[in-house]
């Protein structure tokens, strides 16, 4: 029997401390709400990296559709995950931490991604012990050292926020997933989120940055990884 063909999920870190002229020409961009976000943000370096993040989104999202970056509509859906409005089957997610942003971008199946600058030692221990399973928890609170703890903890949290963005859902829904494991991950049933399975994998990214993707269906995927500059 013929094995499968892996999917391929291209994933690109985006960098998004920028010079001003790169800021200024991404926020030409935005439309009025990405804008209107960019301006209300809490000081201005947050408003210039969610200005990059976004902006370069537009860019890599409408070089795929062959549609121009200020053209593209985003439709939400109703816990607010968007994708392209343009019936192209490209699905879309991407997720921003400090200076560092990350998109997935698949073609078939939905997808969701997330990054997360490492967490201080110590600060995932209460949310691990409350609300992880049993397995997971123990990854956390079992480290060898503190910094350990913080390590498996942030790694744990992107898996989860990943699953919960393939679904579009609350992140609530997430929290007891058994996502403890090597990667890449299969899970038969993705629980109170929607029917499984669903497929995991770690994304290596620059910097003390962790992050992972995920995608519907059982099929395997490989991530193409690439560096916005």
């Amino acid at each position: 029997m013929k094995a499968a063909v892996p999917d391929v999920i291209d994933v690109w870190s985006i960098p998004a401390d920028q010079p001003p002229a790169v800021v200024r020409r991404l926020y030409g961009l935005l439309d009025a709400e990405e804008r209107d976000r960019a301006d209300r943000a809490r000081g201005p370096r947050q408003g210039e990296r969610f200005t990059v993040v976004r902006g370069v989104v537009r860019l890599l999202v409408a070089e795929r559709l062959a549609v121009a970056p200020r053209d593209l509509v985003w439709r939400h859906g109703p816990h607010g995950k968007p994708a392209p409005a343009t019936d192209g089957g490209l699905e879309v997610n991407w997720s921003g931490s400090g200076a560092l942003g990350l998109l997935a971008v698949a073609d078939g199946r939905r997808v969701g991604a997330d990054v997360e600058q490492l967490s201080p030692p110590g600060i995932g221990a209460r949310i691990a012990r409350r609300h992880f399973p049993p397995a997971d928890a123990a990854l956390v609170l079992d480290a060898p050292t503190p910094a350990d703890g913080a390590e498996h903890f942030t790694r744990l949290w992107c898996r989860r926020e990943a699953c919960v963005k393939v679904y579009g859902g609350r992140l609530a829904q997430g929290l007891g997933l058994p996502l403890a494991g090597p990667s890449p991950l299969c899970l038969p049933d993705a629980g109170p989120l929607g029917p499984g399975p669903l497929r995991l994998a770690d994304v290596p990214v620059p910097g003390p940055f962790r992050a992972a993707v995920a995608a519907d269906g059982d099929r395997p995927f490989t991530v193409r990884r690439h560096h916005w500059a």
